[in-house]
């Protein structure tokens, strides 16, 4: 199989389409044989699987993956490299820099921002308005709430 979004936690296989050309979407074939279809956002081109819900004013840039189940609210950015697991949740107007994951059922608050490589784990939270830095792992099922300056408050 070859890695088709260049995302190190997923291989999957690209299943070419006979005579198609400009078309909006792609369809992906997952480790256990199911073929996936992602189409490509308006705002971005990246690439949001059948079941995800992202609002149009939300940018999710080319190279991200969105899979099913996922919601992104109005003004959220997900950069490029980005893939967000099922049924997490991005708020409004948060930012996620390229090449973060966001694990599955993982909720990032409104106005949060996560760093470059930034690692979200399953079921973690992270409050609205926080600033997770580059390379910061968030353990899974974590609650995380920073001030502005990205320095951790007491829970």
């Amino acid at each position: 199989m070859s890695l088709a979004s260049g995302c190190p936690y997923i291989q999957h296989q690209v299943v070419p389409q006979e005579g198609t050309v400009g078309k909006n979407y792609i369809d992906i074939e997952n480790d256990q044989g199911e073929t996936l279809r992602y189409r490509k956002h308006v705002n971005g081109r990246g690439l949001i699987a059948h079941g995800a819900k992202v609002h149009p004013s939300a940018v999710v840039e080319a190279g991200a993956y969105v899979e099913p189940g996922v919601q992104i609210a109005a003004g959220a950015h997900v950069g490029r490299g980005v893939w967000v697991e099922t049924d997490a949740v991005i708020g409004p107007n948060a930012v996620i820099e390229p090449h973060a994951h966001i694990g599955p059922r993982a909720a990032i608050g409104p106005k949060a921002k996560i760093g470059v490589r930034t690692q979200v784990g399953h079921d973690a939270r992270v409050a609205g308005g926080s600033l997770i830095g580059d390379d910061v792992t968030i353990a899974d099922g974590e609650r995380v709430a920073t001030d502005k300056r990205g320095l951790r408050l007491a829970a």
